[in-house]
């Protein structure tokens, strides 16, 4: 699609743009929001010479459609991009931020950000390593993005042309690894001490992600606020180097000739609603976003901003503030009315959209918040969520029910605000076209379904799932081999004992280990002695996992068994605890399978 600018500004005249752009960072963890803890003192300074946003929504998560929306000037609508896992590339019916500086002479380059349909149309990408695990801490993921970004500041410097260059920061992104001192700013002790009481016991036993955290989480782990201190450390590590960067471009001599935006793309989720340390539900953690953006040569120093906006408005604003005017048409509007004065708020409601981990979207006011799963989630959610965010700002209690009224009003503007966009842009609305979002296929017919088949085991996982080259989150699940050709497998060389024992049980004998837990390995050992299949190889080393339902309930069992050493278990225990009704269930579904098959 050919676009024609209608005005061109001189070189001399025209300001570079630096766009700083957080991965999963809250707002309201920012001690510049207003967070009691001094998570961003570099920030905080930075903010001070700028004008701080402090209603800017992410409405479209994750990564891939709020970075869409960011670079672009759209909604969902125009970018047709709603999903993470995002088919085909960003549409050519747009263009991003960086193919409209390109047409003007500007220089781009983009750090930390290639390869996603949004990043489209930058001359230059520099990767840097953004993960880590816990045998591989501490994340030094800001240090690594400085040593990348930094020579190229200086490159861009000594240019001729106007630059631009987007930095994509992901340390408050899992995992939360931050070197020292910022692992211990926020905690003090230690997390995996028996004497705490045990909260972060939901985290091992969230089925989808339970494996991913357990690369990343320090063994034995107890005290679940440990992980939020994490998070807060290594915000607080990524704004001491963002300082770095500020010096950086002051010595450069170029800071007061550089539009320089904070900004980030969706917020992240710590405890809230249970959908633990990650980026999806639709819940203002998620996305409320700070936006900051310091331009001494025409925005007001420490001038804060009370009015609404979103990612769409970014472009606009920019291409403004640079004077620049182009004929792409955008969803979103300048910001500077607003900061000059001129009005109050761009909208206060508006839609909202989340395909990441679940598949929902939503209606948006100061008042009401209406969250519609378009199919069951992992989460076991009511499919109709309604908060009275005036009275509960936190989303604690789903008043749906209580307020069927509300309810309905509010998907009648959601609907017709959808048929208004579907008409303009002449397309379905993509939350009901992108197809494949979660890469298991058809859309899930019960929160069960979808429990049991999200899934995310490492960080290795999360990198090709940002990539876009994840099939869903799964680890790769090889097909079932014939049962004749299953033997005990596990992931360290077999003893003599468990050699015997497989001898003497037969070829058709499976022994499932379960990364080392010794109850889940002697009942599927003593389960497979009848000759039950109890699962298939899920990796390359050939481990074994058993059927969902039968891992969960050796789970529930294993609770009440005891490891001597030696190949030795107490099952002792087991004879005189009340059977455990989930248990009985478990199995029932399984053996109902086993029957079925």
């Amino acid at each position: 699609m050919a676009h024609q600018e209608s005005t061109r500004s001189t070189a001399a005249s025209r300001p570079n743009i630096l766009l700083i752009a957080v991965d999963s960072l809250r707002a309201d963890r920012m001690s510049c929001y207003g967070h009691p803890r001094l998570t961003t003192p570099h920030i905080d300074r930075f903010a001070e010479e700028s004008v701080r946003f402090e209603r800017t929504y992410s409405p479209h998560v994750p990564t891939t459609p709020a970075y869409g929306s960011m670079l672009t000037g759209r909604d969902c609508f125009g970018t047709e991009v709603v999903a993470l896992r995002h088919k085909g590339g960003l549409t050519t019916k747009v263009r991003t931020l960086a193919e409209m500086l390109r047409q003007q002479d500007y220089t781009t380059t983009c750090v930390g950000f290639q390869g996603n349909p949004s990043s489209r149309g930058f001359d230059n990408y520099i990767g840097f390593e953004q993960w880590a695990d816990w045998e591989h801490r501490p994340a030094r993921k800001a240090e690594n993005l400085n040593t990348a970004a930094l020579p190229e500041l200086e490159r861009l410097a000594g240019g001729d042309k106007p630059w631009f260059v987007m930095l994509r920061h992901m340390d408050p992104h899992s995992p939360y690894l931050p070197p020292a001192p910022y692992n211990q700013l926020f905690y003090a002790g230690d997390p995996t001490d028996p004497a705490r009481p045990d909260t972060a016991r939901a985290l091992r036993e969230f089925k989808p992600f339970r494996d991913y955290f357990a690369t990343w989480m320090p063994p034995g782990l107890r005290d679940i606020d440990w992980v939020e201190a994490q998070y807060e450390g290594a915000v607080a590590y990524m704004d001491a180097c963002i300082g770095v960067i500020f010096r950086k471009l002051a010595d450069l001599g170029a800071l007061d000739d550089t539009i320089v935006v904070l900004n980030g793309d969706h917020g992240e989720i710590l405890q809230e609603h249970e959908c633990w340390f990650d980026h999806h539900g639709m819940y203002d953690p998620n996305l409320h976003v700070p936006l900051i953006i310091r331009y001494p040569r025409q925005l007001p120093a420490g001038h804060c901003i009370g009015g609404y906006n979103q990612h769409k408005d970014l472009v606009p604003t920019l291409l403004e503030l640079a004077g620049i005017r182009v004929d792409d048409p955008f969803d979103g509007r300048s910001l500077l009315p607003m900061v000059r004065g001129e009005m109050v708020s761009h909208e206060s409601e508006f839609y909202i959209t989340e395909c990441t981990w679940m598949r929902k979207h939503g209606w948006r006011t100061p008042h009401w918040k209406l969250i519609e799963a378009l199919e069951p989630d992992m989460h076991f959610m009511p499919m109709i969520e309604l908060y009275n965010l005036a009275e509960d700002p936190f989303e604690r209690e789903n008043v749906a029910e209580k307020h069927p009224d509300v309810v309905e009003l509010l998907k009648g503007r959601m609907n017709r605000f959808i048929a208004q966009r579907e008409k303009e842009t002449g397309i379905t609305n993509p939350m009901h076209t992108q197809g494949d979002w979660s890469g298991k296929g058809a859309p899930f017919a019960s929160s069960e379904e979808a429990y049991s088949r999200l899934y995310i085991g490492d960080p290795t996982a999360a990198r090709r799932i940002q990539a876009g080259e994840d099939d869903g989150g799964s680890k790769g699940t090889s097909a079932a081999q014939p049962r004749s050709s299953l033997v005990a497998a596990r992931t360290g060389p077999s003893s003599a004992a468990e050699e015997e024992l497989a001898q003497l049980l037969g070829e058709q004998t499976v022994t499932i280990i379960g990364r080392g837990h010794s109850g889940t390995r002697a009942i599927s050992n003593t389960l497979s002695a009848s000759g039950v299949f109890m699962g298939e190889p899920v990796n390359g080393s050939g481990d074994l996992i058993p059927p969902e339902d039968m891992y969960e309930a050796c789970r529930i069992a294993a609770r009440h068994v005891k490891y001597l050493g030696d190949l030795r278990w107490d099952f002792s225990e087991l004879h005189t605890v009340a059977i455990d009704p989930a248990f009985i269930r478990l199995i029932r579904s399984y053996l109902s399978s086993v029957i079925a098959s």
